[in-house]
């Protein structure tokens, strides 16, 4: 039974994984840009930030649904950073429970 299901909490891991990883780099592009690191009409910046925010921003609109900006600073990418690290971490727990 366990040898049925590794692939699937590695597939499940991995897009957790990536998905991690892809928040992380639109947060640190958001920074790059606010503190004037990265210019913000930088055509490859613009491009960048479009695709992530399209891959994120339903996901944060939920977030923000429930917990509202404190003082103008948006919680949400670090509220889902944390959920997917327990994500991460529960599927890990499973995959080890099942094996």
């Amino acid at each position: 039974m366990g040898a049925l299901l590794e692939p699937f909490f590695y597939i499940i891991a991995l897009i957790v994984d990536i998905y991690f990883k892809i928040v992380v780099v639109e947060v640190v592009l958001h920074w790059l840009i606010h503190f004037k690191i990265l210019e913000a009409d930088n055509k490859y910046a613009k491009k960048t930030m479009e695709i992530l925010e399209k891959a994120t921003e339903p996901v944060y609109a939920k977030i923000r649904s429930k917990i509202p900006p404190v003082s103008g600073f948006d919680l949400s990418p670090f509220i889902l950073l944390l959920i997917l690290l327990f994500i991460g971490r529960l599927v890990y727990r499973l995959s080890e429970m099942v094996m």
